[in-house]
């Protein structure tokens, strides 16, 4: 071989080896210069991917809207134990290169490529990984020869770029927080506040060493690893994290796992406290519906309302009330609509955290605990479950057809062009289902016909309970429904049903505004009206008959809620009065001005009945009900600060008298179960309500500090239980109430207590003990009593 010929070999040799490099280097300068680099912001604060937090009064999280249930946290949030078992398992020399760990790649190409040793795993740092976020991967569906292999190698050329920059401009500190942040941990978690919240039920600062060791592990493959799904790769997966961290300390960092504690942490079982975050979870989901409706609500259309009340009330919504459309008043600095999904908004709400866990318990104890099953006894015995036996067939057929109607199932086949006879017998047909159940799952798999699913669905009880705080109107706790995830319907602010008794405060709060007292008296008799049509109506006495012809105080008759007493009130001042009475008190629905308004036909929500009733404590002063107080974008910045209105509707005086009124309910009256069931003591005052065919139970009680009402019922009117001893309001609704209390009085630190008074008005003198005067049996036991609230 001549000298000419090896140096040919030589320079061809080293032309070969270096061309690769330099057209890899020509390639990195190009994308470098030219390629659209995504800026660090979306790093730091992926707005796009933002979860909008719905946080309590004293800051706590309650639940999310999201897309990616995400939210961030700072490196100070984390535990040492995430950082050390993040870095040890994905990026051993993580604070030994710049962004790109070459040793790894070289292991990479001769023992994964080479060698086929996929043991060695892969050779991205965890800055490229946190840079591989900016660069999702998409499908390519070019037919051209090749273009797939070199948009992916153009999308890695990017990502290293990118990883360059970031070692940079930010410490390691800060990439792998931004890293831990943007990780998918499966089971809707997107980062690790998600993560350890879904799995643990704890904050990033609060997890263990073996918790984080777990979480890390899944972020290799979330579902394979996810201790939910697959506890024993899970446990595998996590010992192997545990390994690592005992081969790789950091000492500098504080970040040392000794290797005599490793056995019997790996000895340790996954102890789970697993929730998925999903729109079904966290705390208050039917108020973070009724959030989410009214911040997205248009300005009111009349054609869309039956009743020019309720168009006229959203229209005063519209102009007054600023969360009312909010999503539509409101426009970021670029003129974009806020997306409560996306944006990371923090909406600080009135809503207690433990006040709204409570009244959560208090549903499910009575609910599930006590009355559906009461109620599934007596559907074993109906005619035609779970209807009324003197439930008409028609009328029956009528709600069947409208529930199948309203089902995804045939909305859905409807929409695709299924004829409407194949769509109804499919509803005929015994299908496997999961459906909803009082069990420790909180579901039951079994097989049934649509139809059948329908009427089991029909025979679950529903309630609605809101509390509200005198003085402010800030709303502290709301229910809608028993289970969010199976009854989306929001039966505190959706949901109209009659008010029955509870209705009756209203006229005792004319009549004492007129100038009668809890004192004065009347003869205990049916009363007669003679309608516009000629006929003459009188309403069903509810008083024993040792009652009727007795003289009696109007504080006995609402004591025992007795419908001649109503009656009487009625004649004195009419119907018109009395409706203008409730609109000054805040009802806002439509209210027919007749004979029979005071026994309640009318059909009211819990959350204006819950506000009206605010006024007796707020010592006649009517306060909007207000759930939120400010909203912030993701920055912190206060986007709006919320305000309510008040006025006076009654005399501070009145409200006095009917505190006094409602006072005797609790102590004698339908309401005594709250003092002597529950054990309740300090001033309390409230009215049960009952419906006709013991439709709907309600009761609304107050406190000096809060107030709060229960409506419990069927889905329909033909659901209900056979007796009033069992579906009145008093057994349906109050307990709800008395439990909720019990658990706010024993914790002690939200404001309510049993040592919390009513307060006379200054100057009032007038005797409410209702003694002294000329009375018979009927009046005195209740008498001799009256002094115990009001000496």
């Amino acid at each position: 071989m001549t000298n000419k010929t090896r140096k040919n070999i030589i320079k061809w040799f080293w032309i070969i080896l270096a061309t690769p490099f330099a057209l890899l280097f020509i390639m990195l300068l190009l994308v470098w210069m030219f390629a659209k680099i995504p800026s660090f912001e979306e790093l730091e604060r992926p707005e796009s991917k933002l979860a909008t937090q719905i946080l309590s009064d004293d800051g706590q999280l309650l639940t999310t809207f999201h897309i990616e249930n995400r939210t961030f946290v700072s490196y100070e949030e984390l535990s040492p134990y995430l950082v050390h078992a993040a870095v040890a398992t994905e990026d051993a020399r993580f604070y030994r290169h710049s962004g790109i760990d070459t040793k790894g790649l070289a292991r990479v190409f001769f023992k994964t490529l080479l060698m086929r040793d996929s043991s060695q795993g892969g050779g991205s740092t965890i800055t490229q990984q946190l840079a591989k976020s900016l660069y999702p991967r998409r499908e390519i569906k070019s037919k051209f020869p090749g273009w797939k292999q070199t948009v992916m190698v153009w999308t890695k050329l990017k990502e290293w770029i990118t990883a360059v920059k970031l070692e940079r401009n930010y410490t390691k500190d800060e990439i792998v927080n931004m890293y831990l942040n943007s990780v998918f941990f499966g089971s809707s978690a997107y980062g690790i506040r998600a993560a350890s919240e879904t799995f643990f039920a704890k904050l990033p600062s609060e997890v263990t060493v073996e918790e984080a060791a777990t979480l890390i592990g899944m972020v290799n493959k979330p579902t394979r690893y996810n201790p939910a799904l697959n506890p024993d790769k899970a446990l595998n997966r996590r010992n192997f994290v545990l390994r690592r961290m005992t081969q790789n300390s950091y000492k500098n960092k504080g970040f040392h796992l000794p290797k005599k504690q490793l056995d019997s942490l790996q000895a340790l079982p996954i102890t789970l406290q697993y929730q998925v975050q999903d729109h079904h979870a966290g705390l208050a989901p039917y108020f973070r519906d009724r959030l989410r409706r009214d911040m997205s609500a248009r300005k009111p259309v009349r054609s869309n309302y039956q009743y020019i009340e309720d168009y006229l009330y959203d229209q005063q919504r519209w102009e007054q009330d600023q969360i009312y459309g909010w999503l539509i008043k409101n426009k970021k600095a670029n003129g974009e609509q806020y997306d409560l999904d996306k944006d990371g908004l923090k909406i600080y709400t009135t809503i207690n955290y433990k006040m709204q866990k409570y009244a959560e318990e208090a549903v499910d104890e009575w609910l599930g605990g006590n009355l559906q099953k009461t109620f599934n006894r007596e559907l074993r015995w109906k005619k035609y479950p779970p209807f009324a036996d003197d439930t008409e067939p028609d009328v029956r057929e009528r709600l069947m057809s409208n529930a199948r109607r309203w089902s995804d199932r045939y909305r859905l086949q409807k929409s695709a062009g299924v004829p409407e006879a194949e769509i109804l017998a499919q509803f005929r047909k015994p299908a496997k289902m999961r459906v909803f159940a009082y069990n420790s799952k909180g579901y039951a798999d079994t097989t049934m016909t649509p139809d059948d699913s329908i009427r089991y669905y029909k025979g679950m009880l529903r309630c609605g309970f809101v509390a509200m705080e005198p003085v402010t109107g800030h709303v502290k706790a709301y229910v809608g429904g028993p289970n969010y995830r199976w009854f989306k319907y929001d039966n505190v602010s959706q949901g109209k049903r009659q008010v029955g008794s509870t209705i009756k405060p209203f006229l005792y709060t004319l009549a004492m505004q007129e100038g009668m007292s809890p004192c004065d008296k009347t003869v205990c008799v049916p009363q007669s009206f003679l309608a516009t049509d000629g006929t003459e109506w009188t309403p069903r006495s509810t008083d024993k008959d040792e009652w009727i012809g007795k003289t009696v105080t109007l504080k006995w008759g609402l004591t025992h809620s007795s419908n001649n007493i109503s009656a009487y009130l009625m004649k004195q001042f009419g119907p018109h009065a009395m409706a203008e009475m409730m609109r000054k008190m805040g009802i806002h629905s439509h209210i027919d001005e007749v004979y029979s308004l005071c026994l309640g036909p009318t059909d009211l929500s819990p959350y204006e009945m819950v506000a009206a009733f605010n006024t007796f404590p707020s010592k006649g002063v009517y306060i909007t009900p207000m759930y939120v107080t400010r909203i912030e974008d993701k920055d912190g910045n206060v986007l709006t600060e919320f305000t309510n209105t008040k006025r006076e509707a009654i005399g501070e005086r009145t409200a006095y008298l009917m505190v006094n009124l409602m006072s005797g309910v609790i102590n004698h009256g339908t309401g005594y179960r709250l003092r002597g069931t529950y054990g309740l003591t300090g001033e309390i005052a409230g009215k049960t309500g009952t419906t006709n065919d013991n439709s709907d139970g309600w009761f609304i009680g107050y406190t000096p500090t809060i107030t709060a009402g229960i409506w419990v019922g069927g889905e329909d009117r033909q659901i209900h239980f056979n007796s009033l001893a069992l579906g009145s309001g008093a057994n349906m609704a109050l307990p709800i109430w008395g439990i909720w209390m019990k658990k706010c009085l024993a914790d002690g630190s939200v404001g309510i207590s049993a040592e919390d008074r009513f307060v006379a008005p200054a100057g009032m003198t007038l005797d409410l003990s209702c003694t002294g005067d000329e009375h018979d049996d009927a009046t005195e036991t209740i008498a001799s009593q009256e002094e115990y609230y009001f000496e």
